[in-house]
């Protein structure tokens, strides 16, 4: 049976592509098409070089594992180590699945025009069933996917906010709350709720347990600093109409969420009397709306979310 290398390289970069494209839509990730071609075609060129040649080189695992993360970062451009191996590994997985898959159905239908060589399978059969394995793949990973996603989704709504005030900085774990639509009503600045007790190490202990009586009106009990740093924010919910709660403008905010930090502009911190869990698993809300003004790239699941 003759096996034509022009073929061999074409079929290669549609199942590259193929295969990029599933990792993509897993990881809810934008790639251009040019991007996903040429990363096929390295990964084409490197197929060709094993089937043709014995060398070494080609079955060199450091060599292999350097090659996928070249097609992964020509394909999808990660931004820090984290992304890269997120992306590494679900290419991986991606194409497990997809070979598993094509060998159940050559387990099946057993063609007779296969060729081996340098570790590859060749054939008419062969290429038909994978491609048709892969689709079958795709349908299968989206599936798995989202059935893991709706059991993780809770983890990955969490992220870590840093609130700095005159050269002090705490940290909070919040929970990204798509309810929490609260703004500040001059300005516009979205809010962020944290428990009041979190706060103590920022404001003086005179205003956090005096919250309903400067919400009154009696602002001589802060001082002139505290003063232009104070909003009343107008919320309603469950049980509770036209309800206030007291905003504070922090010096700045920095949220750490997905592997990535960013200075956050415009935001109100909203001081809450309570507890917002009872096992402090958390102790602030973040709306969607501070996290869609970090990155176009790296948060598309954030817009997905939205959708």
């Amino acid at each position: 049976m003759t096996i034509y290398l022009d073929v061999v390289f074409i079929e290669n970069i549609c199942m590259n592509g193929i295969i990029l494209f599933a990792t993509g839509l897993v990881t809810k990730s934008k790639c251009s098409f040019i991007r996903i071609i040429l990363s096929s075609t390295i990964g084409a060129l490197y197929i060709v070089g094993e089937y043709i040649t014995s060398n070494a080189i080609y079955s060199n695992k450091i060599v292999q594992i350097a090659l996928s993360i070249s097609m992964v970062y020509i394909a999808f451009m990660p931004t820090n180590v984290k992304q890269t191996f997120k992306f590494v590994v679900i290419f991986y997985l991606t194409s497990f699945v997809f070979g598993g898959c094509a060998f159940a159905l050559l387990y099946y239908v057993r063609p007779q025009e296969i060729l081996y060589n340098n570790g590859l399978l060749t054939g008419t059969y062969p290429i038909k069933i994978t491609f048709l394995g892969a689709m079958i793949g795709v349908i299968i990973l989206n599936i798995a996917f989202k059935l893991i996603k709706s059991r993780l989704n809770k983890n990955d709504m969490f992220c870590d906010v840093f609130i700095g005030y005159k050269e002090k900085e705490i940290k909070i774990c919040a929970i990204i709350d798509s309810g929490n639509l609260l703004k500040e009503p001059i300005t516009g600045a979205s809010v962020i709720v944290v428990e009041k007790k979190k706060l103590e190490e920022l404001i003086e202990r005179k205003v956090l347990d005096n919250l309903q009586d400067i919400m009154s009106g009696k602002y001589q009990l802060l001082e002139d600093e505290y003063i232009s740093k104070f909003r009343l924010i107008p919320f309603s919910s469950l049980g509770k109409q036209n309800g206030m709660l007291l905003g504070f403008k922090p010096d700045w905010v920095k949220i750490e969420f997905d592997g990535s930090q960013k200075n956050i502009e415009k935001v109100i911190i909203g001081i809450y009397d309570k507890e917002i869990t009872k096992n402090e698993e958390y102790t602030g809300l973040v709306s969607l709306d501070i996290l869609d003004e970090r990155s176009d790239t790296n948060h598309e699941y954030i817009r997905n979310i939205k959708a």
